[in-house]
């Protein structure tokens, strides 16, 4: 049952497409202001305070310090599928 419980969970991950809603406010664009829709279906060992929403491609980026530099990286789900916002289409 464990082993089903695990399956699905990852299905539905995969199934999402690491898309979330669109949030309402000016706020999304500020550092370290993370859905908690995000927070749950980022992958493990990505600076969460440091992610922003970018309005160029309207995907989630975080400072990724490295041994050399620091760099702007996308926020990546699990799978590894970058998480973006979902554009209303009009």
């Amino acid at each position: 049952m464990q082993k089903r419980n695990v399956s699905i969970t990852i299905m539905v991950l995969v199934l999402a497409g690491c898309a979330v809603p669109e949030p309402n406010n000016d706020d999304m664009y500020m550092t370290g202001n993370v859905p908690e829709a995000v927070a749950v279906i980022a992958a493990p060992n990505q600076d969460l305070a440091t992610a922003r929403l970018r309005k160029e491609d309207n995907c989630y980026w975080y400072m990724h310090s490295g041994p050399v530099e620091t760099t702007l990286v996308p926020l990546r789900a699990v799978g590894g599928q970058p998480i973006c916002v979902q554009r209303n289409v009009s």
